[in-house]
């Protein structure tokens, strides 16, 4: 099992947990200070040979160029073409360029596989930044807002994030904030009772409404994490994107300080479109971190060097299928290493 989140120590004056029903149980005071779990080697490999698979088409774009290529203006060019096209962006392609050629220089390279060595390094040392641990303990109840596109897989990630919650000792409360999509409320509902989670929801309530009651009945029965649901919304949707910040102001009534977690789903298929939404979500809710779906086969995996230059949100997980464990802890040595080979 892997380590999915970093866990801080419970404070001293938590206030203890109200009972609760069997469906709702929450977690022991001291869950917080639990132990994580020790990485497997053969999950681990399984993992990267599943992301390695996901990526394999830029992979094999970007590693056909270091094949017998000699280092001069024709390497930098295709290579130049290869970044652009795997979602990079102008910006990153050309500080990965910049930044290559003045390694080669200063290194005396000669060969193609110390170039490509270079590039991965250079890559590493951009996408690092955006790796953090998603900590548990902080608050009682950590309340977290998820927002994201119709699409891009937000619904399903709330459903994986709250199992490995649950895998690290936390009790969990869902809110279908989602008003917006039609099923979406019926979405989360299913997702709930395969956790066996409770889900706090309206038939056509007001989102806000909804998030603020899911806070309070965390509170009053001593729930760990509150996963609140928000409709789907395109970035030139202006009224729409304003009543997300409604919501947030709402949550932050419910409870002082939350949501402390205001996450961004985005669809690793979209690219430069996906920084167009991270852009325009964090002009709106000051995100705090994002989850990457879908780098299963199609995505470029590109866009994460974009998101490091222009808008460096950490990125929490990222997912390549619709299983539990398909969604994993963002690591970038991980990242590179499958999209370079």
């Amino acid at each position: 099992m892997f380590s999915f989140f970093k866990k801080k120590t419970a404070t001293p004056d938590a206030a203890p947990a109200a009972p609760a029903t069997p469906a709702e149980q929450p977690a022991p005071r001291d869950a917080a200070a639990a132990p994580l779990a020790i990485e497997e080697p053969a999950a681990k490999q399984s993992w990267i040979s599943r992301l390695k698979a996901g990526l394999s088409k830029t992979s094999a774009n970007l590693s056909v160029l270091f094949v017998g290529a000699k280092i001069d203006d024709d390497l930098y060019e295709e290579l130049e073409a290869a970044l652009l096209m795997s979602d990079a962006g102008i910006d990153a392609t050309q500080y990965l360029l910049d930044a290559l050629k003045k390694r080669v220089k200063e290194d005396k390279l000669l060969d193609a596989a110390a170039v490509k060595a270079a590039l991965k390094t250079l890559l590493i040392e951009l996408l690092t930044p955006l790796q953090r641990p998603f900590e548990l303990g902080r608050h009682q109840p950590m309340v977290m807002m998820i927002s994201g596109v119709n699409g891009a897989g937000k619904t399903t990630t709330i459903g994986k994030l709250a199992k490995h919650m649950q895998a690290n000792g936390q009790s969990v409360l869902l809110a279908a904030g989602d008003t917006f999509r039609a099923a979406a409320r019926e979405q989360l509902m299913v997702w709930g009772q395969r956790n066996n989670v409770t889900v706090i929801s309206q038939e056509s309530g007001d989102p806000a409404a909804v998030s603020f009651d899911a806070v309070q009945s965390a509170k009053a029965r001593g729930i760990n994490v509150v996963m609140i649901d928000t409709a789907g919304r395109l970035p030139t949707q202006l009224h729409l994107m304003e009543e997300l910040k409604k919501v947030k102001r709402v949550i932050g009534k419910g409870l002082e300080g939350a949501p402390h977690e205001t996450l961004l789903v985005i669809d690793g298929n979209t690219g430069q479109n996906a920084l167009t939404q991270v852009k325009a979500f964090d002009d709106a809710l000051q995100l705090t971190g994002l989850v990457i779906t879908k780098l299963d086969g199609t995505a470029k995996g590109g866009v994460l060097a974009a998101i490091a230059r222009v808008r460096p949100v950490p990125v929490y997980f990222i997912g390549i299928g619709e299983k539990i464990e398909d969604l994993q802890p963002f690591n970038a040595v991980d990242f590179v290493d499958a999209l370079l080979g």
